[in-house]
């Protein structure tokens, strides 16, 4: 899919509907372009020599389990094609939808590696609320959480992106590092947001009208460019790497955004991520 109904204001992948002729702003939330025959094609690209079952990362760009999945139904289709050809495969969401699957997820993880990892940046309602106004609750993705890890999946949840100033507090990260080890998450990461493109433009305009007195703090960690400066950067993990140790949720792998592609199309932890 194309856009995203999420519609996370922070979403990297905003810009991306751009290259369809269609705004980055309202147009990525509402105007969703699907790929109905995916699993087909799918099939086919599996089936060629030339395909070395390499690992597949689903949910990069925008989430395989928006809304419009549940009309379409296509990551089932997705699972046993991949599933069918041997080919290991991770799921990032923010979709409570993924529980629909999760029969059929099991029964994949005993042919390939499957890897699943939630995305949960804010666990203020009314923010949420206000910043992911097409997401599930964070409880109920933290419930999702829950059914991933009794299903036997090692759930990594992605804290991301950390936004400066509203999510950062140590109070705010504690609650949400000790909910997620609650639901039994086996580790978590967290890095701060990025603004790339046009997503920079549709983030700061929400940030004027609801939280006017932050936008010049926004000026000085963000300058003119994508990422906050190397000292909040520092600062936010030295403030993370403790409260992952308390609540023993400490990453196989650091994240660090500065480090990924800049094609639209390449892995990106901000759902994402998510949107």
């Amino acid at each position: 899919m194309r856009g995203c109904s999420h519609a996370c204001r922070y979403c990297f992948a905003r810009p991306t509907h751009e290259y369809l002729d269609l705004d980055a702003g309202k147009d990525f939330d509402s105007q969703i372009v699907v790929k109905t025959n995916i699993a087909a094609v799918l099939r086919k690209e599996l089936g060629r020599r030339s395909w070395h079952r390499e690992p597949v990362a689903l949910g990069t760009n925008t989430d395989p389990y928006q809304r419009a999945e549940g009309r379409y139904r296509l990551m089932p289709g997705i699972i046993r094609a991949l599933t069918d050809s041997g080919t290991p495969f991770s799921i990032l969401t923010k979709g409570t939808l993924l529980r629909r699957d999760l029969p059929l997820l099991t029964l994949a993880a005993r042919e390939v590696r499957v890897s699943v990892a939630v995305s949960i940046a804010i666990h203020d309602l009314d923010l949420h609320r206000s910043l992911e106004t097409g997401t599930p609750a964070p409880k109920a993705r933290l419930e999702l959480v829950r059914a991933l890890t009794d299903a036997g999946f090692d759930v990594n949840v992605m804290v991301a992106p950390v936004i400066p100033c509203l999510t950062d507090s140590k109070a705010h990260l504690d609650e949400l590092f000790g909910a997620i080890a609650d639901a039994g998450a086996r580790s978590a990461v967290a890095f701060p947001m990025h603004l790339r493109g046009s997503t920079r433009d549709w983030f700061l305009s929400w940030l004027a009208e609801h939280h006017p007195a932050l936008v010049r703090r926004y000026r000085q960690l963000y300058g003119r460019g994508a990422y906050v400066t190397p000292e909040y950067s520092t600062w936010l993990r030295e403030r993370v790497d403790p409260l992952l140790k308390r609540h023993a949720l400490k990453p196989e792998k650091p994240a660090e955004p500065e480090t990924q592609p800049e094609s639209p199309h390449a892995a990106d932890p901000q759902l994402a991520l998510f949107g």
